[in-house]
């Protein structure tokens, strides 16, 4: 694609004023919440692995036997506490999902950013059953693997919403980025897919089973070194092509703001890398998962918003009406040479 295309002035990616429902502004402080929400929750459902909470409410939906909320007695009541805050955590991410779905329909927003809001709150529904079914298998590990994973999904979706809710409805998709760095991305996308999902082996292979009771029982066969090992490799690798990316941008002229997002995001990589070198060297103590996981949202939010400065939608600077047009299912102009 010409660099032409990327600068020319009489287009812009600033959204119009709705002129019906919630402000731009109002949808953004919302995706944004719905984000943290997401990214949030993964962060205290490894405080209940760490503290070996995940047994403290034994059934599902109900705490305990005939009982919604924990009982004095049952399990150590700090478990119990630790558990059933996490579940009520599920109902906050749900109002924030739901929350974004109210804002984009009454903004009469494009059929894209109700896709996003929907899957969202989708998920959360989903997640709620997973959670139950790690319960119910007594936390073995790939049923906790595939708790996590699904979370890394939603803070995606969610950081896409908040991306692309400053677009204007009525703009052009247009590729923003060459060929060849759109591909590389993909590659880097794929390459942090990898790094997440040999995290959940390493987890799953670790002391941290998530309750005192179950110890090792249920725990992924393997050697917790090798594969933490393995897991590096594949963050490194994520790393440098997430680098080439970003120097890609730089030579072909790509927007500002998508070459500062990939700085930010190569930062949050560097932060991620310093946490889990800790990890390795000091044995996975407990205070340190609840960082690597909260890092994992944040590389993964990172992630997404730089994959969404790939494809924007363009209008004109002059344009200061706002539009409802659905063109979700438009043609994205093809990048040029």
């Amino acid at each position: 694609m010409s660099t032409a295309n990327i600068s020319s002035p009489q287009h812009s990616t600033a959204p119009a004023a709705p002129t019906t429902g919630p402000s731009v502004k109002t949808q953004r402080i919302v995706a944004l919440i719905l984000l943290l929400c997401q990214g949030g929750i993964t962060v205290s459902g490894s405080i209940v692995r760490v503290t070996g909470s995940g047994l403290g409410c034994v059934t599902w939906p109900n705490c305990h036997p005939g009982s919604l909320v924990p009982i004095q007695g049952a399990a150590p009541m700090l478990h119990q506490a630790i558990e059933f805050g996490n579940r009520l955590l599920t109902f906050v991410v749900a109002a924030a999902a739901i929350a974004s779905i109210v804002v984009v329909h009454k903004a009469q927003r494009r059929k894209e950013l109700k896709v996003y809001a929907w899957a969202g709150l989708a998920g959360v529904f989903v997640q709620a059953l997973i959670g139950a079914l790690s319960v119910v298998l007594k936390l073995s590990w790939w049923s906790v693997a595939i708790h996590f994973l699904p979370s890394m999904v939603l803070v995606w979706i969610a950081a896409m919403l908040f991306s692309r809710i400053n677009e204007p409805d009525d703009g052009t998709p247009t590729r923003l980025f060459p060929a060849a760095v759109r591909t590389l991305a993909v590659v880097a996308t794929v390459a942090l897919s990898i790094v997440l999902l040999t995290g959940t082996f390493v987890t799953g292979s670790g002391t941290h089973s998530g309750d005192a009771g179950v110890g090792m029982e249920g725990r992924l066969g393997v050697d917790t070194y090798g594969m933490a090992i393995i897991h590096a490799v594949c963050m490194y690798v994520y790393l440098a092509l997430t680098l080439i990316v970003v120097f890609l941008l730089h030579r072909t002229g790509a927007p500002k703001v998508a070459k500062k997002a990939g700085w930010v995001l190569i930062a949050c990589i560097v932060i991620q890398w310093a946490i889990g070198v800790t990890q390795f060297y000091l044995h996975i103590p407990r205070w340190t998962v609840p960082f690597h996981v909260g890092m994992s949202s944040v590389v993964t939010a990172f992630t997404a918003v730089l994959w969404a400065h790939g494809l924007r939608r363009v209008g004109n600077e002059d344009d200061t009406t706002a539009s409802t047009a659905q063109r979700g299912d438009e043609n994205v102009p093809a990048a040029q040479g």
